[in-house]
């Protein structure tokens, strides 16, 4: 396991031990949280590629990425490009995420909100419902196939839909295994941080049709796109490509024209 991703979920787990002496007012927040916005209905393929766009103000390999930072203002622009999803990363530590951006970026927009962490307990799934959230990532690299399938079928019991993430052939099939219905193919191998957008080449034709998919990462130009919807994918999210332009509308713009 790469240094950064062992840091991450030490860091983590440390965090999951201060939310379940809260336990009791999550589960109450989880209970009033609203209806659910469907992640799965919205990023289905339509006329052309759903386009997911993500909402970081920084990450392991590329640090702070933007330093006058608003999620309030960025769900704004993506809401206006009629984008068709939104996804925030929440954690902390490395990414400096914060559970308040979901509650932020959904007072600007209507768009299913993701809420991409390093998910390894059932309390992160309780306090993803409770902060409002639509959608979870579950990072197949991380999580033994017990623990992927308990956190999946928890997370549909509270109406969650899941982006069930894989980098790798293993990866994927315990995903098909524990019956993921949206399968998100990271061109980000997080054991060495190295992107490859061939990835999703090689991994996409195997997901079965009805199984929602979707290629995170690496995705920066129209060329890429262009590849993407030659595979059929049903979405693409798209991170880096947004938080570093000067101009994110032309960005948009620019990778989802002809998607």
């Amino acid at each position: 396991m790469h240094k950064v991703l062992s840091l991450i979920i030490e860091s983590k787990k440390k965090r999951i031990q201060m939310l379940k002496k809260n336990k009791e007012a999550l589960a109450s927040l989880a209970q009033k949280a609203g209806e659910i916005n469907s992640f799965k209905e919205a990023i289905k393929r339509k006329n052309k590629i759903s386009l997911i766009a993500e909402i970081k103000q920084a990450s392991p390999s590329k640090g702070v990425l933007q330093k006058d930072f608003s999620p309030a203002r960025l769900a704004k622009t993506f809401d206006s490009q009629k984008v068709n999803a939104i996804s925030v990363i929440t954690e902390e530590d490395f990414f400096l995420g914060k559970n308040s951006y979901i509650q932020e970026v959904k007072q600007e927009t209507t768009r299913p909100v993701l809420k991409k962490d390093f998910i390894l307990d059932k309390m992160q799934i309780i306090e993803a419902k409770a902060v409002g959230a639509d959608a979870i990532l579950l990072i197949m690299g991380i999580l033994t196939f017990e623990r992927a399938k308990e956190l999946y079928e928890f997370a549909k019991e509270l109406k969650l839909d899941i982006l069930t993430e894989v980098s790798t052939e293993k990866e994927l099939r315990k995903a098909l295994k524990i019956g993921a219905d949206i399968i998100g193919v990271n061109n980000r191998n997080l054991h060495t941080l190295e992107v490859d957008i061939n990835r999703s080449k090689k991994l996409l034709p195997f997901i079965p049709d009805g199984v929602v998919q979707v290629s995170e990462s690496g995705i920066n130009s129209l060329k890429d796109v262009l590849l993407l919807k030659g595979l059929g994918v049903d979405a693409m999210l798209v991170g880096h490509a947004f938080m570093e332009s000067d101009n994110v509308e032309e960005k948009i713009k620019e990778l989802h024209i002809d998607a």
